[in-house]
């Protein structure tokens, strides 16, 4: 016997209170680098919203700037992991040379 297709999760919609199916919005705003005020994280509950109003809140977050101070820590963080990996580069490379000149003593001695 085939299993019950589950069907949708139906009530009104906490921003438009229009009966249609919902979805529990999660913000991506769980790691901001400083204490802000966050329209998002600061919410208690987070709202059950039908596909339009989900939609709207999205693009309306992923429109919202970051701090000054939040792009400022956000450059720094991504200097010291282009630091990191130019440092990884170069010891790979530097791996690479001391193996080469091993196996070129090997073949020599041989």
């Amino acid at each position: 016997m085939d299993p019950k297709p589950l069907q949708p999760f139906e009530a009104y919609c906490d921003h438009c209170h229009q009966q249609r199916p919902l979805f529990l919005y999660e913000a991506d705003h769980f790691a901001h680098l400083f204490p802000v005020a966050c329209r998002w994280c600061d919410r208690e509950k987070q709202p059950l919203l039908c596909t339009r109003c989900w939609d709207t809140e999205k693009q309306l977050e992923d429109r919202t700037e970051a701090t000054p101070e939040e792009r400022s820590a956000a450059n720094f963080l991504n200097a010291l992991i282009a630091r990191n990996e130019r440092y990884e580069a170069q010891v790979d490379a530097d791996r690479a040379t001391c193996e080469g000149i091993a196996a070129a003593s090997e073949e020599s001695a041989s």
